[in-house]
């Protein structure tokens, strides 16, 4: 390639930093290895045979191919030793994950990450299964994580709120439903997390005054949360992963007429198993400074 892109062997060998005889010999070398020629030498000054030119493209892929590999392969040595995996519950991969791996990587450049993102249950298994070395998950505020607490540590990185948002552009329709006592909602499952925090805490706190009327039902909280943007239904989801669209006026946020709950936003592992670079994440993780819960700013739409 450096002799085809100067024309000239000897420019070719100044390019590659070594000797004419040495720029030569390596030629050479490739030539006796393909078993034929690539240069037409007859000619001054050289030139690549016909042949050898028209597989020129694929040579210069084949070349910046293999100078990526000997960077993966360096790399990969260099970041062996500073590998960890990180599971996330979904909604906090999509709300929370940003910051805190931008937390962690601004002050240690050289720790490699690899997210996990899965529901409460799989975080949990990851971790007991040493796939992942640190688990982040929601816990209901005052109660435990489902694992005896002598087989982790917990620490609080930062506070969350589920909190019902709507489609702003669609209050009129919502308050006309209010006023037949309808809630439409998106529904959880009820093996997902947010779904037994709704069956828990949300739902029955309705129940008594309202009549819900699910729509949908998911697992992915950015689904609820697209799904209450276009009007389909009352979605409970954390308020940092709403925080953008009610401040963008898209969403409205009804906390302020339907009910609640705030959430711990905490970081797991398994206790005695830290490694220098686990302990490096911990230390960070828990140190870190929570965003609040965005604010209401759902007073255009009223519930009965």
């Amino acid at each position: 390639m450096a002799v085809a892109e100067t024309g000239s062997s000897s420019e070719a060998a100044e390019r590659r930093r070594l000797t004419q005889s040495a720029f030569s010999r390596r030629v050479q070398h490739i030539e006796d290895h393909v078993g034929v020629a690539l240069f037409d030498r007859s000619r001054k000054p050289v030139q690549l045979r016909p042949t050898t030119a028209e597989q020129r493209d694929q040579i210069a892929r084949l070349a910046r191919t293999l100078r990526q590999l000997t960077d993966d392969l360096r790399r990969g040595d260099r970041t062996a030793g500073n590998r960890l995996v990180l599971a996330s519950q979904h909604a906090l991969t999509a709300s929370w994950a940003p910051r805190f791996i931008d937390t962690i990587q601004s002050k240690n450049a050289d720790i490699f990450l690899k997210l996990k993102s899965a529901n409460l249950d799989e975080c949990f298994a990851f971790l007991l299964s040493r796939q992942a070395d640190i688990a982040v998950v929601y816990r209901r505020i005052g109660e435990e994580h489902p694992i005896a607490a002598n087989y982790i540590e917990t620490t609080i990185i930062g506070r969350d709120r589920l909190i019902p948002v709507f489609a702003r552009a669609h209050g009129a329709r919502l308050n006309r439903q209010f006023a037949h006592g309808e809630v439409p909602f998106i529904a959880y499952p009820s093996d997902v997390f947010l779904g037994q925090v709704m069956d828990r805490i949300v739902l029955p706190a309705i129940r008594g005054a309202s009549h819900m009327v699910p729509k949908v039902e998911t697992e992915l909280t950015l689904a609820a949360l697209e799904l209450a943007a276009n009007g389909i239904g009352v979605a409970w989801v954390p308020a940092t992963l709403a925080r953008a669209r009610i401040e963008a006026g898209d969403l409205a946020d009804l906390s302020a007429s339907l009910p609640y709950c705030d959430l711990d936003v905490t970081a797991v592992r398994l206790a005695n198993q830290a490694t220098p670079v686990e302990a490096t994440v911990w230390e960070q993780l828990s140190r870190m400074d929570a965003p609040g819960p965005a604010g209401a700013s759902g007073d255009d739409i009223a519930t009965t």
